[in-house]
């Protein structure tokens, strides 16, 4: 018998780049650069789709779109997240909860928090209590701690709601 219970990892990274902002969770924060990238770049939410197409075996956010595929140029990246939450649905399951870790040495995140978690929470239905997000440095070591990008883990534990898996 197979569990009801799946567990899937995500990783994205990207790099600063131009720009005064960047994009977390679906909140835009003001900051002294941008991120390279196809979309939005916000890599809490490429992160977090990474995390739940791995539990349910689905392969990647870039199976699913593509940075070759115009159509995704500078895209909203909590368009995404909603088209994996359809995809949760259509396969059955529900999400338990998804703990996020941020590593940036800037910007700060603490004041964002709540309103990324409650995006993150109205794009999969659920509740914002399911949701976390933590962030830590790097201490000025390597990449993040040279300020040159930033970088998210993921990790989402999902459940059958019925008996076909």
């Amino acid at each position: 018998m197979q569990s009801k219970t799946r567990i899937g990892q995500g990783y994205d990274v990207h790099a600063f780049g131009p720009g005064d902002h960047i994009m977390l969770g679906g909140e835009r924060i003001s900051h002294v650069a941008g991120v390279k990238a196809h979309s939005d770049g916000d890599v809490i939410l490429h992160a977090l789709c990474d995390a739940l197409l791995g539990a349910m075996s689905l392969g990647d956010i870039g199976m699913h779109f593509p940075d070759t595929d115009v159509q995704w140029k500078g895209a909203d990246s909590r368009v995404f997240l909603r088209h994996v939450a359809r995809l949760l649905a259509d396969h059955h399951y529900q999400v338990v909860n998804i703990d996020t870790t941020v590593l940036a040495d800037a910007p700060r995140l603490g004041q964002y928090r709540d309103r990324m978690r409650a995006n993150i929470a109205a794009d999969l239905g659920i509740n914002i209590g399911q949701v976390n997000i933590k962030a830590t440095t790097s201490e000025g070591l390597g990449f993040i701690g040279k300020r040159e990008g930033l970088a998210c883990h993921a990790i989402a534990l999902i459940e059958s709601v019925s008996s076909r898996e």
